[in-house]
């Protein structure tokens, strides 16, 4: 466009050469992480593997950030790259994205950040995080415009074939339960959920199945689940309509039957506010009969 670049980008690291994927490629940085006494920006890109031991791995990259961000620079996490973010601190007391696959194992590590389900990116001022996998072009669309204008991130959103409204990654995500805890009584009410999601469940049916007060079964169940008993009602039912919806030729009230509504307005109003589409939308992009009829 004939303008002066406004960025100036390097790779920095640890050392010289970076080995990634157990050694299939080295990236070879312009500068050490030691060498860099100010930016604007710094981008902590995605993590992989185990997520305790990669962190480990890169905990020498802790104090820099933290300085470089005393110093007035933003900081931004891609992916998984949130958990190195969420140990260096800046993070405690505010809000968070990361990949939806990861959300037990970052609230689990991280006790003081609130991860946002489903968001695409998080914005706390001079610190930014984004959603799972190809969710890092949203939030680098995002900087970009901050740092430029609207017409320049559309451009860009153009050329590289990018939906630059997209926000929410919730359509993505295959809700498992949170089952990494120690509260059997919990557990066998979540068993009991997912084992009866076409009847109607009631609070009170499940506190007497483990035979607790229902004041105390909704608080341990909120502690060792991260959801309240009607949300994780919610999640194992739509789950199993997302599930019916992909592999079958059912219809929208044959499913919605199937894991207990009757309500067709409810049904679609929770499934939507659980996936960000409707239940048609999601059955005309992910069913598979549909997809191997075309």
């Amino acid at each position: 466009m004939g303008k002066e670049p406004l960025f100036d980008v390097e790779f920095v690291g640890l050392t010289r050469n970076v080995k990634v994927l157990d050694g299939e490629y080295t990236v070879t940085v312009k500068r050490l992480l030691s060498e860099v006494d100010e930016t604007d920006l710094f981008i902590i890109p995605a993590l992989l593997g185990d997520m305790g031991k990669a962190v480990a791995l890169n905990k020498a990259a802790i104090p820099y950030i933290q300085e470089l961000h005393k110093k007035g620079a933003e900081v931004a996490s891609l992916c998984l790259g949130a958990f190195l973010l969420g140990a260096t601190g800046l993070l405690d007391g505010k809000k968070c994205s990361t990949h939806w696959a990861y959300y037990n194992e970052f609230r689990c590590m991280y006790k003081n950040i609130e991860v946002v389900d489903g968001t695409i990116i998080t914005d706390e001022g001079s610190i930014y995080s984004s959603g799972g996998a190809n969710s890092i072009w949203n939030l680098l669309l995002y900087i970009l415009e901050k740092y430029t204008n609207r017409e320049i991130a559309i451009l860009v959103a153009k050329f590289f074939a990018i939906d630059i409204d997209r926000d929410s990654q919730n359509a993505f995500a295959i809700f498992k339960g949170q089952k990494a805890h120690a509260d059997e009584a919990i557990k066998k009410a979540q068993d009991y959920i997912e084992q009866n999601i076409e009847g109607r469940i009631s609070i009170s049916e499940l506190a007497d199945i483990v035979v607790i007060s229902r004041r105390s079964f909704e608080r341990r169940f909120k502690i060792a689940t991260n959801n309240s008993v009607l949300e994780y009602i919610q999640r194992i039912k739509i789950e199993a309509a997302k599930r019916s919806f992909e592999k079958s030729r059912k219809n929208i009230n044959e499913v919605m039957y199937d894991v207990g509504y009757t309500d067709i307005k409810a049904f679609r109003t929770t499934f939507k506010k659980v996936t960000g589409l409707t239940p048609n939308e999601y059955r005309n992009k992910y069913n598979l009969m549909r997809v191997l009829a075309n």
